[in-house]
């Protein structure tokens, strides 16, 4: 499998979950060297999507904007992810490639919206406050 020509013409896209953020390069499909098959090439930072992301219930993560816009097989993706851990990498991604399709099609806005495939999730680490051992743990309360 070889990576993307430099010259090819992509669509990008940034996704972005907790720590997490993803840079998606959707090209069309045959771009990166795959074959005709119905699944698309796809290099999560170099590598194959299923050594990158081992468990099956992330790589279907990966593929819900495509079966929700009935795209599946038509772009081959690269994607540049750090930051976070697996399941947040896996969600920027999904969120990337959202926004990708989007801006290659702008009718997919509304099928992806009401899948929630284009709301990016807030949710973050909070930050740890003085005086406590945690964001809310306070130290254990002693009587005597």
């Amino acid at each position: 499998m070889s990576m993307p020509n430099q010259d090819a013409r992509y669509i990008e896209g940034v996704g972005r979950r907790k720590t997490a953020v993803a840079r998606v390069r959707l090209y069309p499909s045959g771009t990166l060297g795959g074959g005709t098959s119905s699944e698309p090439t796809f290099f999560v930072n170099h590598k194959p999507s299923a050594e990158y992301f081992p468990m099956i219930a992330q790589r279907g993560f990966l593929r819900q904007p495509f079966v929700a816009t009935g795209t599946t097989g038509a772009f081959d993706v690269s994607v540049m992810v750090r930051g976070g851990g697996p399941l947040a990498q896996a969600a920027a991604v999904r969120l990337g490639i959202a926004r990708a399709l989007v801006k290659h099609t702008a009718t997919f806005r509304s099928v992806l919206r009401s899948t929630d495939l284009l709301t990016r999730d807030p949710r973050k680490k909070e930050r740890k406050k003085p005086g406590l051992r945690r964001a809310r743990r306070a130290p254990q309360w002693q009587k005597r």
